[in-house]
């Protein structure tokens, strides 16, 4: 028996309990729908395409049966699905899923369901999984999973009150995913508000009664306009170790950079001052998939940019760094710098298309008034999405341990009057070795036929 697991149930190899359909597929008639590891998200299945026999991929070479149980093969990867829906049925899955089959009516498909998602069942398939690019269960290493079999009718009571409490954690975390979506919402108007005045309408009232003076209406200048300079960075290979930093694209990832993998550079001490990062520099990429993204560098070791990101030195005296960044992250600045990069396949943006960028100007007082109030409103943004990530992570706990308590044997009562567990197991022996006896004796007259 098991550590942790109920007395009256027996434990034995994953192959004397379920049947594990081998891979291949007998030739069809029509078409059939094909999902793959990667069709199976949290809350839809997505087929991949329509196939017939001769056109499927090579890696459908499954077929759905009614009952039937899914779960990935590759570490790391909970993807289950049960074989309940008219949909499935009929179905071509990839080879990259393990198929289990009950043996008659000895085993709840739904109590399968529910075990393959629990980390007793998934820490096995990890530890016995195989690769070297990845690592994933191969059919001879999971006949050593060793899987529970309770009685028939507290399998039945197991999974029943799994449906019972699990759609209530979901509906939960449903309702949580949510919130990122309404966060960056948030944001977006936040900085649509900062950038257009609204955030400081009272602000302006304010400053006009307590100072007996009407503040200078906004003004609409270009980027060339407000800025000492425009720049291009320094070109040279990494180096993991050296006296400068060099700061690229790829290590400047969700508006934060690690200065501590940001590799060095080798570079002359006459052109260092050239490209030497300072306080309220504001970097963008100008090629690549991050396109127009910024960057405001607030303090920094000793480092240069990379030749594919662009710098700008703000006129401070005229524009605040922190307002000019937020900025940049207004779907304005975006609607400017996607007409400049739209229809080209490799994005890019020069120094001329973001001069060309027009800023809404307000006083520099003002300015700092709406930094104020922006990183007063993200901070708010940021402690919600704190307590979000928090939250889901314990919904990601409890589903565990609502399933780990389930296949402890303490989710519901045992009953004496159940069948006991070992004559439950004779019982799919026997059937298994009366397959097993049917499929020699089909064989064998498929050979001789032949």
């Amino acid at each position: 028996m098991k550590k942790n697991f109920p007395e009256h149930w027996v434990f034995d190899r994953i192959d004397n309990i379920l049947y594990l359909v081998p891979t291949g597929v007998n030739e069809y008639e029509g078409e059939k729908k094909y999902y793959s590891t990667g069709s199976i998200q949290k809350d839809f299945y997505l087929e991949e395409g329509i196939f017939s026999f001769n056109e499927r991929p090579s890696r459908a070479n499954r077929i759905a049966k009614r009952n039937d149980v899914f779960q990935a093969r590759m570490k790391n990867t909970n993807k289950p699905i049960i074989i309940n829906d008219p949909t499935f049925e009929g179905a071509l899955f990839s080879t990259g899923f393990l198929q289990l089959r009950p043996y008659g009516n000895t085993y709840i498909e739904k109590f399968l369901y529910y075990y393959i998602q629990s980390s007793d069942f998934l820490k096995q398939r990890d530890e016995l999984a195989t690769g070297s690019t990845q690592e994933a269960l191969t059919d001879s290493n999971a006949v050593n999973i060793i899987i529970p079999l309770p009685p028939l009718n507290e399998q039945k009571r197991i999974a029943e009150k799994l449906d019972a409490i699990l759609p209530k954690v979901k509906s939960a975390r449903t309702r949580l995913e949510k919130i990122p979506a309404i966060l960056k919402k948030f944001r977006q108007s936040v900085l649509a508000a900062a950038c257009s005045g609204k955030l400081t309408d009272d602000w302006r009232e304010e400053y006009a009664q307590r100072t007996g003076k009407k503040l200078p209406k906004w003004e609409e200048k270009k980027l060339n306009e407000i800025i000492y300079n425009i720049q291009y960075g320094y070109t040279s290979k990494s180096f993991s170790q050296g006296e400068i930093k060099y700061l690229r694209i790829t290590d400047i990832q969700n508006g934060k950079v690690n200065w501590e993998t940001v590799p060095f550079c080798q570079i002359e001490k006459n052109v260092i001052n050239k490209y030497l990062l300072e306080k309220n520099d504001i970097l963008f990429a100008r090629t690549g998939a991050t396109t127009g993204k910024s960057f405001l560098i607030k303090d920094c070791p000793p480092s240069v940019f990379a030749s594919y990101l662009i710098r700008i030195k703000p006129n401070t005296n005229i524009v605040s760094a922190e307002y000019l960044y937020f900025f940049f992250q207004t779907e304005y600045y975006w609607l400017q710098i996607n007409e400049n990069v739209a229809g080209i396949a490799q994005p890019n943006c020069n120094a001329q298309k973001l001069s060309s960028i027009l800023i809404p100007l307000p006083p520099l007082e003002e300015q700092l008034e709406i930094v104020r109030r922006v990183e007063k409103l993200f901070a708010l943004a940021d402690s919600i999405e704190e307590k979000y990530k928090k939250s889901y992570e314990h919904l990601e706990k409890l589903e565990q341990a609502i399933l780990a308590k389930a296949f402890r044997g303490e989710l519901v009562a045992p009953d004496p009057n159940d069948e006991p567990a070992e004559e439950l197991l004779k019982r799919i022996l026997e059937e298994k070795a009366k397959i097993e006896q049917n499929n020699k004796r089909n064989n064998k007259n498929k050979k001789k036929q032949k």
